[in-house]
């Protein structure tokens, strides 16, 4: 991938992902959230992980953000409405996100071969999704198992909230 490409995605993520904060309306938010993915899914094939980028598309986008556009559907959330910002809350929100930003910075500085392109991988003899499968139901089978059991757990509980009692 050209280096202008990485940044192009990598922009676009960070634009996005600061959008599902930023938006007020719930199904914009999810929206954004979307195209952060799929920006993430472009950098997954940047570094020729096909399957992960594909994965993430596939699994993240779509359903998993189908699921959560039903929920805010069936939950009928309006768009927040507009607060007197609290000056003290912000500025210390602000004061945290700039010392993390130092942080961050002073440790990429710190990276040796940062700068340094990484050599080309070996082809492997089997098939990434036969790797990645082999390891998902040998090796985490149980947590696996679990995040399924979680998933259905969580819709179940959405739809009994949002159920409307009769009077």
């Amino acid at each position: 991938m050209p280096f202008f490409l990485f940044w192009i995605f990598a922009a676009l993520m960070l634009v996005f992902g600061a959008a599902v904060v930023i938006n007020r309306n719930p199904v914009a938010s999810a929206l954004s959230l979307v195209v952060s993915f799929i920006g993430l899914s472009a950098l997954f094939m940047s570094l020729d992980a096909y399957f992960i980028g594909i994965i993430q598309v596939l699994v993240y986008a779509g359903a998993v953000m189908v699921l959560f556009l039903f929920i805010i559907m069936l939950l009928d959330l309006r768009a927040e409405e507009r607060r007197k910002m609290n000056v003290v809350a912000f500025a210390g929100g602000l004061v945290v996100a700039l010392a993390f930003f130092v942080q961050i910075v002073s440790v990429v500085r710190q990276v040796r071969g940062a700068d340094q392109q990484f050599p080309a991988l070996a082809s492997a003899r089997t098939d990434d999704v036969h790797a990645v499968g082999r390891l998902l139901f040998d090796d985490y089978n149980l947590p696996f198992q679990i995040i399924g059991v979680l998933v259905l757990v969580a819709t179940i509980g959405v739809i009994v909230l949002s159920k409307r009692e009769l009077r």
